[in-house]
């Protein structure tokens, strides 16, 4: 199973409507098949009504699910490396 985890940091500006268990930060769980990253969700106590199918595929987790995708062998790889390996996949699929 190849899933993913990037770094914790908080993405909202301070003031914004943010639900209390991401005002601390949190980080985006996201994996190579929709397969992985659900079975990887449901893991680690996510709700399916959590998965969130914009652009990129993800679930957000707190910092502690963080810590239980990495427990269970999601691997941690930045944000901005996974951005690109979507990008060159995307690219790949067109050729």
């Amino acid at each position: 199973m190849t899933v993913y985890v990037d770094e914790f940091r908080i993405w909202h500006p301070p003031g914004a409507k943010v639900p209390r268990c991401f005002r601390a930060g949190s980080c985006h769980l996201t994996a190579d098949t929709l397969d992985e990253l659900h079975a990887m969700a449901t893991k680690v106590g996510m709700r399916r009504a959590w998965f969130q199918e914009q652009s990129m595929p993800h679930y957000d987790l707190t910092e502690k699910r963080r810590e239980a995708a990495i427990a269970a062998g999601a691997v941690f790889v930045p944000g901005r490396e996974q951005a690109r390996k979507r990008r060159a996949a995307r690219l790949a699929a067109k050729q």
